[in-house]
């Protein structure tokens, strides 16, 4: 009875961080299409490659400290080792405090000379640098009741973090642009740009604020904890900066190379485009703000479940482990391969399918419209690998095969340069040579994961419930979608009207067949968020078996 409570909380705390992700991305696309009516494709050139240096700056201090965090104190709490526990979050703090300080000085001071940046994009970085800092704060406090196994404070803080930046990066955006009314469009693109920067700081702000005040409301039930705990031996803080360190070390150094790419192609990118094909900055930055700032946003979103059930299997398949529960450690990880790819599948057929809908509805920019469907098609065939990719970091991760991730990330980062060095240099592919990198990347890292999964735990997957059943039931959920679509727009000749009918046409479809299939057994459907009225209606449509 232990174990199925254990998988039912990490299903249901993971569909709580999935749904959350959901939200924030919805959020996050229902702002970036004025904004880029703002800033333009040009401001998107500046907006775009400093903050994937920001994003790697993050991912070395701020990102990985709550899977950091989580994972050390999930193994004391599985040990019902509550104060070591609570000491362990309150010497991440220091950690993070040290080298966020650090992260955030360098961002500053030496935005020059990081990514291959020009000018104004380095601008914009330094605007980044006070975000770094109060991030990896927040990352703290999000490990430490992920580690409880509570995804909850987690998904509203970053729903709250959201909000407030979409509505300060578009209010400072339109605000900076006005400033620099008479000028040139560079300089109003750059300052809007800017100004975006500013309002990611103040959203993240909002939610250290509403995590501080979580954990003062939970304080007295933590120190109750600490009270009943009674194990002896307490850790010193050089063993917990030193646990922290070692654990933490290749996480980081893994996502730091998981993560690189992005802005390793945007440079091998404006390189090649300049010295070989003659483009000058100013194209190239336009050239980029289109592909980082359109198809690049509304993959995210898909690929945002795959992260966020990664946050919470770390957790359970650690504490799994810990206690030499191999058996329970499988089960986890079946599970979260399955939900994955039962979101990562159809995910990435409906933007192949509705490419060119979605992008006219959220960028409707005519001038760009064409590339950014197309583009958008060619990436949502890495929305598969990606997920997986994710998700399988984050189980070698919970099972100490972190240096694993490192090895692997970094084998994929070389195959994918080399790759995308070759293709921009010898055709004229032009953005597809981005697009196609990154299914090069992701795919390669999905096939080295895998064998190191299997090997470790000699790990056999439910191949035809976890890819095969899914990938059919999504293949027919893209038939119906492409059609619906088509004989709708024929008849009204509405994108809109078109699109949502089409969309909920292929959910019903989708739900159909994954319930007919057999992919989930009727106690599995239970352990799902609202899986007993996922059941009612099963039922009710005569679905199950």
């Amino acid at each position: 009875m232990k174990n199925k409570k254990k998988q039912t909380n990490f299903v249901q705390q993971a569909g709580i961080l999935a749904a959350a992700g959901i939200i924030c991305r919805i959020i996050g696309l229902l702002y970036r299409s004025p904004l880029a009516n703002i800033i333009k494709d040009e401001g998107n050139g500046y907006y775009g490659p400093a903050y994937n240096v920001y994003a790697i700056l993050l991912m070395i201090s701020s990102y990985s400290i709550p899977t950091a965090v989580s994972k050390v104190m999930a193994q004391k709490l599985a040990l019902k080792e509550y104060r070591n526990a609570h000491k362990i979050f309150v010497g991440s703090n220091v950690f993070v405090i040290i080298l966020c300080a650090i992260t955030s000085l360098l961002a500053f001071f030496g935005a020059d000379y990081l990514g291959g940046l020009n000018s104004q994009q380095a601008e914009v970085l330094k605007l980044f640098a006070p975000t770094i800092f109060l991030s990896g704060l927040l990352g703290t406090l999000r490990g430490y009741f992920q580690a409880y196994g509570s995804m909850v404070q987690t998904s509203i803080s970053q729903i709250l973090e959201q909000i407030a930046n979409a509505a300060a990066s578009l209010s400072l955006a339109y605000i900076f642009v006005q400033s620099a009314a008479g000028t040139d469009s560079t300089e109003q693109a750059l300052r809007g740009a800017k100004g975006s920067a500013i309002g990611t700081g103040l959203g993240v702000l909002i939610a250290l604020l509403f995590m501080v005040w979580v954990y003062a409301l939970n304080r007295k039930g933590m120190q109750r904890r600490m009270k009943r705990d009674i194990y002896s031996r307490e850790i010193s803080y050089p063993d917990i900066f030193k646990l922290i360190l070692l654990m933490a070390a290749p996480i980081i150094l893994s996502a730091f190379i998981y993560n690189i790419n992005t802005t390793l192609n945007q440079s091998i990118y404006s390189n090649i485009m300049h010295k070989v094909h003659k483009l000058d900055s100013k194209q190239i930055s336009t050239f980029y703000g289109i592909f980082v700032g359109k198809p690049v946003v509304l993959v995210s979103i898909p690929l945002a479940i795959a992260s966020s059930i990664a946050t919470a299997v770390i957790p359970s398949i650690s504490g799994a482990y810990e206690m030499n529960d191999i058996a329970l450690t499988g089960r986890n990880m079946d599970k979260a391969l399955k939900t994955t790819m039962l979101v990562g599948i159809p995910a990435g057929v409906g933007l192949f399918v509705l490419a060119k809908p979605i992008t006219q509805l959220l960028f409707p920019q005519p001038e760009s419209l064409d590339l950014a469907s197309s583009l958008l098609r060619v990436l949502s065939i890495s929305v598969f690998f990606y997920s997986l990719s994710t998700i399988t970091n984050s189980i070698l991760q919970g099972i100490g095969k972190a240096k694993a991730t490192v090895v692997n990330a970094t084998a994929a980062l070389i195959i994918q340069s080399v790759f995308l060095m070759l293709i921009l240099r010898f055709t004229s592919v032009n953005l597809y040579g981005l697009a196609l990198a990154n299914i090069v990347y992701s795919g390669t890292v999905c096939i080295l994961n895998q064998v190191v999964m299997k090997k470790t735990l000699s790990f056999k997957q439910d191949l035809i419930n976890t890819y095969v059943k899914p990938a059919i039931a999504a293949l027919l959920m893209g038939i119906v979608a492409f059609g619906t679509y088509q004989l709708v727009y024929f008849l009204i000749k509405s994108n809109v009207i078109s699109l949502m009918i089409s969309i909920c046409f292929a959910v019903a479809v989708y739900f159909v067949a994954v319930m007919v299939s057999g992919i989930f057994t009727v106690e599995e459907i239970k352990r799902l968020p609202k899986g007993e009225l996922i059941l009612q209606i099963a039922h009710r449509l005569h679905l199950l078996r």
